[in-house]
């Protein structure tokens, strides 16, 4: 695990000594994600330049030491990640090797066998620059799941790259113009969708795909090749298997991917939610290790939101040695200054920052963490599932003129009236945010707007960002395979989006942050094909899904401390937006600081005067504003 910088200047505009003082201030930006060793390398006639920062997993010796050159010296390699199957490689390649890291390992499988083909059989995560120094030729590559980040775009006749955007900033060609498009997707979703960036002239390489350079012309940038698509993997043939079989080989899938994520010259831990995905990962690592497992969680004081005493019983079954820590409000202020620096761009999903201080308290103890991530979007585990199965199906006979009586009464009524008469009936999962999702949803039938509404906040944020045309890919006609049942067309698109732009990019910069690494076991492409390879109804029917995990999960954990309505890594955000954090809030919101940050002031003073008059749930909404004006500041401060 590690960071890496490099650029590419075709211009030639700066001295030697320049070049390697522009590098070294690039890649001491990303010190974070690699405190343990730096490497800077040029090739003076190129005009290429790559630095990087490590974080020592495998093998610490001088022989892990990037940018590393292959044995024939064609090849420079920067790597960021980990191959989970670099042992079965290293076999088939033969040697002989320098060191036992996998990026020498991976370095030698893209010689031998070229960049696509190699990693196409890479299983891990990973983002790479491979400089050909024969061909003079720089290619990027991103792995399956987009687990790790890659920014790349054109200051002027330089081409940068990197792991975080604030190692590209720090090049004194780089300019801040801002995507005000992008700053309006933002506001729709509480983050950038890829490939663009919050930047005009940069890029996120997408999961699954690689691009090259050759002969590259300044503001030129090729379109990214895509060598693994979910959404083909989704429409192989699905295998009829009976269900204890089933069960059984993805007890064993998930041991092997569980047990590969395991290997390390480190120490190593788990997070711990008491949730059924983190709870699996954790159990599947105790089965395989003989000491006790060091696993670790975050609390709240706060009833609703806390998920540590579930998270506690689970490791005294499973005989972990078990760390938590309760959050106040005054921890949570403490962080909120730093989510710019942390994430470079506008980030608002509000569990950044649980997700930030457990990763510095796991950090304390282990270098490597292990994760739950994913299991909702292979598994069907998110309740807009079962909601967004209602509306295309279930409701499909409602007439027009009822369905949008239904969906205005759903928008119209009171938070208040719906949390005290049906809430309580229902469950927490029914709150009165998504009742009124649920009422926009109704207003159409349509599965790409069904989908947008339920994972919009802000509906319409061309109101708030004048002039902005926010209609990136969750516009794009055919994205999704329409044979497919709507359940499953919503667990591609979370894949597609939202896992890899949000739930990873929230675990990525929050960890590395504290120069911890997250490893995934549910994301192994091998766990994917298997559960996308059986009928739908294995895993999701009537409403639930996650059933093969669970019944994975059983045979480890008693079904009474998992059995419980879905909570979520969740904040009391609203209580603290009325309490600690509302003088913050406040002094955000004025008119004057909205309008000069090029917002319309009107409809986000009306959502906070709505929510501070406990009218409307609308601290989403505002938690997305409120990160954008205090990115935006910071922004301004940088230039």
């Amino acid at each position: 695990m590690c960071g890496w910088v490099g650029c590419w200047d075709l211009a030639g505009g700066r001295t030697r000594d320049q070049a390697l003082e522009d590098l070294q201030i690039m890649a001491e930006t990303l010190q974070h994600r690699g405190p343990d060793d730096q490497g800077l390398w040029r090739e003076p006639d190129a005009g290429l330049s790559l630095g990087f920062r490590r974080l020592s997993i495998l093998d610490l010796s001088p022989e892990g030491h990037q940018p590393m050159h292959s044995h024939s010296g064609r090849y420079v390699l920067l790597f960021n990640g980990e191959i989970y199957n670099f042992d079965e490689l290293r076999d088939e390649l033969g040697g002989p090797w320098r060191g036992h890291s996998d990026t020498e390992i991976a370095l030698e499988a893209i010689e031998r066998w070229g960049l696509q083909r190699a990693i196409e059989r890479f299983n891990g995560m990973f983002a790479i620059a491979l400089w050909d120094r024969q061909e003079r030729c720089l290619s990027f590559a991103r792995d399956a799941f987009g687990k790790k980040p890659l920014y790349y775009g054109w200051a002027g006749s330089v081409l940068l790259f990197g792991s975080e955007m604030k190692a590209l900033r720090a090049h004194p060609a780089f300019t801040a113009d801002l995507d005000r498009d992008a700053m309006a997707e933002f506001l729709r979703f509480s983050y950038v969708p890829g490939p663009a960036t919050i930047y005009r002239h940069f890029r996120k390489l997408p999961a699954g795909s690689f691009l090259q350079f050759s002969a590259p012309a300044p503001g030129a940038l090729p379109d990214p090749i895509t060598y693994w698509d979910p959404r083909v993997e989704a429409q192989r043939r699905h295998e009829t298997i009976p269900a204890q079989e089933a069960t059984d080989r993805l007890e064993a899938l998930l041991l092997d991917a569980t047990h590969r994520r395991c290997v390390a010259d480190v120490p190593l831990g788990a997070f711990l939610s008491g949730g059924i995905d983190s709870s699996l990962v954790v159990a599947l690592m105790q089965r395989r290790s003989a000491a006790p497992v060091k696993t670790f969680t975050i609390g709240f004081d706060e009833q609703g939101f806390n998920e540590a005493p579930y998270a506690k019983a689970i490791a005294q079954h499973l005989g972990t040695e078990h760390t938590e820590l309760y959050v106040s409000s005054a921890q949570a202020l403490d962080v909120i200054p730093l989510l710019p620096a942390i994430y470079d761009e506008p980030f608002a999903d509000p569990s950044e920052i649980p997700t930030y201080l457990v990763s510095r308290m796991t950090r304390q103890h282990v270098t490597v963490a292990l994760s739950g991530d994913g299991g909702d979007e292979l598994f069907g585990g998110y309740d807009r599932y079962r909601v967004g199965e209602l509306l295309l199906e279930r409701f499909a006979w409602i007439p027009g003129p009822l369905r949008q009586f239904i969906a205005n009464v759903c928008k119209s009524m009171p938070s208040q009236a719906w949390d005290c008469t049906v809430t309580a009936a229902l469950g927490q999962r029914w709150s009165s945010t998504r009742l009124r999702k649920l009422g926009r949803a109704l207003e159409t039938q349509d599965f790409q707007t069904i989908y947008r509404g339920m994972m919009s906040y802000w509906s319409n944020p061309e109101e708030l960002v004048e002039g902005a045309r926010p209609y990136g890919r969750f516009w794009q006609d055919g994205m999704m395979p329409t044979e497919l049942e709507p359940v499953r067309r919503m667990m591609l698109m979370d894949t597609l989006t939202y896992l890899v732009d949000d739930i990873l990019v929230k675990v990525d910069r929050a960890s590395m942050a504290s120069s911890l690494e997250v490893r995934n076991p549910l994301l192994d492409k091998r766990v994917f094909a298997f559960a996308w390879g059986l009928p739908l109804e294995r895993n999701y029917t009537r409403g639930q899904g996650k059933r093969m995990l669970n019944e994975v999960l059983y045979r480890y954990v008693p079904r009474e401390l998992v059995e419980r309505p879905k909570m979520g890594f969740g904040i009391p955000l609203g209580d603290w937006l009325r309490g600690p954090l509302r003088p913050w809030a406040e002094a955000l919101l004025t008119t004057s600081r909205l309008q000069a940050s090029g917002l319309n002031p009107t409809p986000i003073r009306q959502a906070w005067k709505a929510f501070s008059e406990h009218r409307e749930p609308t601290q989403n909404r505002l938690w997305s504003v409120l990160v954008l004006q205090q990115w935006l500041e910071a922004e301004r401060l940088c230039r």
